[in-house]
């Protein structure tokens, strides 16, 4: 476990690295909510009189996840995909949490105890996460291994603050541009559910020098339009938004091809040609 975690050593000072290697150790150990007090409790410190240092870790320590985030995921590419495409999960998650100190909080949707006729709303943080997905050679499936993710607040708790509201595919598009500026030259795929399908995404995925295949879904009655024919001199009328209707979304199966020693392929389906 040592020899793991080595990686990650520069990242911290001395002091730190000590209390960070005994919290991902009761984070692993510890049954339940994975909290720092059940941390220490887990590795038998639950009477140690300074643990104020160990949540200090988390709210005060100087350390950058993005950096971590970096390590990460150089360790996953290189135990999973040395080679070959890199395929990328985009997708959002709730942590569920309550308190008038969480600032950042929102009323979402809860996707697990919802249901098509039933809506449960929840108090949470909502976290926009990237997923490498790769195939585990003793699970004979392909799984998805978080390795960044990004707070995405809540639309009032930017209000209050006057700033700017991003939506989720905004956040999504600076993530796989961090990704891609990590792996210039890798191949890269990124796989999103329909919440994701969004033309400016798409396009801006497009136009990199080295661009990012994108595969989502879209609604079966999506209608998808050419750009808008340029104006000729001394045209009248309102300037056209949109031009020609393009042929109506078809359902495809995309093959992938995996690293050997694995599932063959990544299939996903309900994909749109326009869209990749």
């Amino acid at each position: 476990m040592i020899r793991v975690l080595a990686p990650f050593a520069p990242l911290f000072s001395n002091c730190i690295w000590q209390h960070v290697q005994l919290l991902l150790t009761g984070f692993i150990l510890a049954p339940g909510k994975r909290t720092v007090a059940s941390a220490r409790r887990a590795v038998g410190l639950d009477k140690e009189k300074r643990f104020c240092r160990y949540h200090r870790v988390l709210s005060r320590a100087s350390w950058s996840s993005r950096k971590a985030s970096r390590i990460l995921l150089g360790l996953l590419v290189e135990t999973f995909v040395p080679d070959g495409p890199l395929v990328v999960g985009v997708d959002e998650t709730l942590e569920r949490r309550q308190g008038k100190k969480i600032a950042a909080k929102g009323i979402y949707r809860d996707p697990v105890r919802s249901s098509h006729s039933h809506l449960v709303k929840t108090s949470a943080l909502r976290w926009v996460c990237l997923t490498l997905l790769t195939p585990i050679p003793w699970a004979s499936r392909v799984w998805a291994l978080p390795f960044l993710s990004a707070l995405a607040p809540s639309e009032r708790y930017t209000k209050e603050r006057g700033k700017r509201h991003k939506k989720l595919t905004e956040w999504a598009w600076q993530l796989l541009l961090q990704v891609r500026r990590w792996y210039p030259e890798r191949e890269l795929v990124a796989v999103a559910d329909g919440g994701y399908a969004s033309l400016e995404l798409l396009d801006r995925c497009r136009k990199l020098s080295n661009p990012i295949t994108f595969i989502s879904r879209l609604r079966l009655d999506a209608a998808l339009y050419e750009p808008a024919p340029p104006r000729y001199p001394g045209q009248i009328g309102r300037p056209r938004l949109k031009g020609e209707r393009l042929p109506k979304t078809s359902r495809l199966s995309l093959k992938i091809p995996l690293p050997a020693g694995s599932r063959s392929w990544l299939q996903t389906g309900m994909a749109n040609k326009s869209a990749l």
